[in-house]
């Protein structure tokens, strides 16, 4: 790479703000962070969902359309296979960049590699998650299958100039299955502080409620707070439970709860972040999960901190970090996997006096998970990666 020109950097990913993701959050924040760092980036993503609006903040972004689910989502193998194959060709056709950064699924690592490696091209890889434990945890899938992922996600992982990992509990875990080596490359990860906070409008929500906002899926494992607030509702009547979600486990949640006639439970679709926010700081407490078991139990949902930043605690159902962060830094309740632990958990957290403090979760937010933080540790790796370091 030059030192007279500006790097460019290609940046793959199958979401891409204003779709209300994770993933399109964290990429987001990283082309940001480049951008200002002085590289020309280019985004290859997809169309937004239909009714999902907003203006691109990154100054490159080329769009194009993708096979979506019932739900809007770009997920199962038709979808992914809709966003890589066009993205070979995409990766293939356009000036040749200093560094390609991709984002899962492992389809799409492996695509970026491949390109990468025709085109001589360093790759970085942003392990979010790792998809072949997740995948591995889904009941139903063929072994073939797992094995695939697996050997997708492995392959990637080894081929790329830099792994970038979320959490240390992410990068253990890689290393456990690719050796630990120079690529790993932990940049840790967070929530946007400036569209989450804990000024700006009124929850519209009336009463005292519990928030689920994100994605619902086995190894999330949400319906253990659909069981426990059947406890809850009964002590509380006034109490609701907010689902703001979307995933493969959202509607089998949503015939549990009618089946079971529990009231109280409300399941919407997913919000944008600053209206996540507003939501959550009118919360008694934000909710996370992490069904045990399954080998997931070093994960970091962002749900911890969209709620932290937001001023409101957070009851994490589950052991591992996710646990260990609740407890150690005063997140508010950690507890453990099981229906009557988790509704004495909500009764605890309607307890007014028992709730932490909000200005001292949003202090621990801005201190420890600011993902813009996160994203110029990202840029610096992607930078140095294009320069062959």
């Amino acid at each position: 790479m030059s030192a007279r020109r500006r790097p460019r950097v290609v940046v793959a990913t199958r979401v891409f703000t204003p779709e209300p993701a994770a993933a399109a959050f964290r990429e987001e924040a990283l082309v940001l962070a480049l951008e200002a760092a002085g590289c020309e980036v280019t985004v290859l993503t997809t169309r937004p969902p239909r009714r999902v609006t907003g203006a691109d903040r990154a100054r490159h972004v080329s769009r194009f359309p993708v096979k979506r689910d019932h739900q809007g989502q770009v997920r199962g193998y038709a979808s992914y296979m809709s966003f890589d194959v066009p993205l070979a060709l995409r990766l293939l056709l356009r000036r040749r960049p200093d560094v390609i950064v991709a984002e899962p699924p492992p389809t799409t690592g492996l695509v970026a590699t491949v390109l990468g490696v025709l085109r001589g091209v360093p790759t970085v890889f942003y392990a979010a998650d790792v998809w072949s434990d997740a995948t591995a945890s889904v009941e139903g899938v063929p072994g073939p299958v797992q094995a695939a992922v697996r050997l997708m996600e492995t392959l990637t992982w080894r081929r790329a100039s830099r792994v970038l990992t979320i959490s240390a509990g992410v990068d253990d875990r890689v290393a456990a299955l690719i050796g630990r080596r120079p690529s790993l490359t932990m940049v840790g990860n967070g929530i946007d502080t400036e569209a989450f906070t804990t000024e700006g409008p009124a929850s519209p929500e009336p009463g005292r409620y519990f928030v689920y906002a994100g994605t619902v899926s086995e190894w999330q494992g949400a319906d253990v707070f659909v069981d426990a607030f059947a406890a809850v509702r009964a002590r509380h009547p006034d109490v609701r439970l907010l689902f703001f979600s979307e995933g493969t486990g959202k509607e089998e949640l949503a015939r549990r709860v009618a089946e079971r006639g529990i009231e109280g439970v409300e399941f919407r679709g997913r919000l944008a972040p600053r209206d996540v926010s507003r939501v959550l700081r009118g919360a008694v407490a934000g909710l996370s999960s992490i069904t045990p078991g399954q080998g997931y139990e070093f994960a970091l949902p962002t749900k911890i901190y969209a709620a932290t930043a937001s001023g409101t605690p957070i009851l994490h159902a589950g052991t591992g970090a996710a646990a260990d962060l609740v407890d150690g830094a005063g997140l508010g309740w950690a507890t453990a996997y099981d229906a009557p632990a988790v509704s004495s958990a909500m009764l605890a957290a309607l307890d007014a006096a028992a709730r932490p403090d909000g200005a001292h979760l949003r202090r621990w937010t801005l201190d420890h998970a600011s993902l813009q933080t996160a994203a110029q540790r990202a840029a610096r790796a992607v930078i140095e990666a294009g320069r062959g370091r």
